[in-house]
């Protein structure tokens, strides 16, 4: 651990990158995964079964430009959405075509992975009201107050706002218990 520093990134270290999972194959996808995974449980792929799991969004009920256009301009820090379309050989929806968005990572530093998850399940239930079932979301969120708040149809950075309080607490206490600060 000589020269680490809480915070540095992985390529900072000059190590081979090593796949901790099948679908975790880069440092950006797995920048991405705390984030894209919320949705991983609803009826939408994230990628599975392609060249670049958790860089992409999609279903085939998904309208990719309307997506892209509408995440974009939510301005989510860290992130940009360009339309794609692609087929996943495995997972949900294996050999269907998918329209959605590729996830480009433009500031790993910026990104508040959680919150990007958040925005993700918001677009999908406001554009797709009739096709995104979010109800398997809260499995993987596990948090209630976020997934009613969610359902109702708050602003997702309002929703972020409201754990912030509960993570400067968890943050605090972890700090005594940190081996290498």
């Amino acid at each position: 651990m000589e020269g680490w520093q809480r915070g540095d990134w992985f390529d900072a270290t000059g190590l081979v990158w090593i796949n901790p999972s099948p679908n975790l194959r880069s440092l950006t996808e797995a920048a991405l995964y705390t984030g894209v995974a919320l949705v991983e449980g609803t009826n939408v792929s994230v990628g599975r079964g392609t060249d670049t799991p958790f860089e992409l969004l999609g279903a085939p009920w998904v309208k990719s430009r309307e997506l892209a256009t509408y995440l974009n301009a939510r301005g989510i820090a860290g992130v940009r959405f360009v339309p794609t379309s692609f087929t996943p050989s495995g997972s949900i929806y294996s050999g269907q075509k998918c329209e959605g968005v590729n996830i480009v990572l433009t500031d790993r530093d910026g990104l508040d992975a959680p919150e990007l998850g958040i925005e993700l399940a918001s677009a999908l239930r406001k554009l797709y009201p009739a096709d995104y079932k979010i109800e398997r979301m809260l499995e993987l969120l596990a948090n209630q107050a976020a997934y009613d708040a969610l359902v109702a149809g708050h602003d997702p950075r309002r929703i972020a706002q409201d754990w912030q309080e509960g993570l400067d607490n968890f943050l605090r206490v972890r700090q005594k218990y940190l081996i290498y600060k």
